[in-house]
């Protein structure tokens, strides 16, 4: 019997474009379990999905819970021990789940485990959560710990792992909250330099459509400051969050004033969600702000 019984994908959406989303699960063994959360109500696309994947299970979520409260919901509903978090805009190398097996016997302990990018001249998909880099070779298992690995893409082992995501967060940090509290309970945190992925990266979303590029721009600006104020709060407490943020409070405050004074809408949006998302942050506000287009 093939481990991959043992595996459920999770895949979370908000309004994505068919061709991103079909990409993404024609990469999947058709033999695997997916579970796809679409983070609104939109019944034409529970249909849409069903109908052509009979390995698809599709959950509307009813509102755009954001990227942790989705797949906590999407873990809810997983009925085995391994699970890969994948975001709709990644596309698995042709021999990607034939490698993920030697994974899924259980004889390798790890709690989370990410996988490499194609593109070398791409973001890392890992990092340190001091923001340094691990120089140690990988392992004979071709695995090297480290401090989180990027949220597009995350196999799970659920018996190692005793929290979900903080729901606090709607966008940004969530997977280095997550793999922070997994090391801080014993877990050990992973990449591997035998899975390769493609991540095409901010294509998972209604916000890929031009007309929505500023709100695209605001919520992540806003979300991106209050998000990084509250991790640092929530890990090192609130004056440290303040001593690491409080300068990027005041510049983004004067450029919000200086793109205002020269009409420049698009970058006075920007610097004004920045100043406003960290703002909030800091006065202990929920991380409450969405854009209409986007709920």
């Amino acid at each position: 019997m093939s481990n991959l019984n043992e595996l459920t994908v999770i895949i979370v959406t908000y309004k994505t474009k068919d061709e991103i989303l079909f990409n993404c699960i024609n990469s999947i063994k058709k033999e695997i379990k997916i579970i796809n959360v679409e983070n609104s109500n939109d019944a034409s696309h529970k249909n849409k999905i069903e109908k052509k994947y009979e390995n698809v299970e599709v959950i509307l979520s009813g509102k755009n819970l954001g990227y942790g409260s989705a797949n906590n919901l999407g873990l809810e509903n997983v009925k085995t021990r391994y699970v890969l978090i994948s975001n709709p805009d990644v596309e698995y190398n042709k021999d990607f789940f034939d490698q993920l097996e030697f994974y899924l016997k259980g004889d390798i302990e790890f709690s989370v485990i990410g996988p490499s990018y194609n593109d070398e001249t791409a973001f890392l998909p890992h990092g340190n959560l001091d923001g340094t880099l691990n120089k140690d070779k990988f392992n004979n298992f071709f695995l090297k710990e480290v401090g989180y690995v990027v949220g597009c893409s995350m196999l799970l082992d659920r018996n190692n792992i005793n929290t979900n995501f903080d729901e606090n967060f709607f966008l940004y940090f969530e997977e280095a909250d997550f793999c922070k509290r997994i090391s801080s309970d014993g877990g050990k945190i992973f990449t591997c330099s035998k899975l390769f992925i493609t991540h095409l990266g901010y294509k998972g979303s209604i916000s890929t459509d031009p007309k929505y590029e500023i709100e695209a721009e605001v919520i992540r600006s806003w979300h991106w400051m209050w998000s990084t104020f509250y991790y640092h709060k929530k890990h090192s407490g609130y004056l440290k969050a303040f001593s690491l943020m409080y300068g990027k409070l005041i510049r983004a405050f004067f450029k919000m004033l200086v793109f205002s004074l020269i009409y420049n809408r698009k970058k006075q949006a920007i610097y004004s969600a920045r100043f406003f998302g960290l703002l909030n942050a800091m006065m202990g506000k929920k991380s409450w702000y969405r854009i209409k287009s986007f709920e």
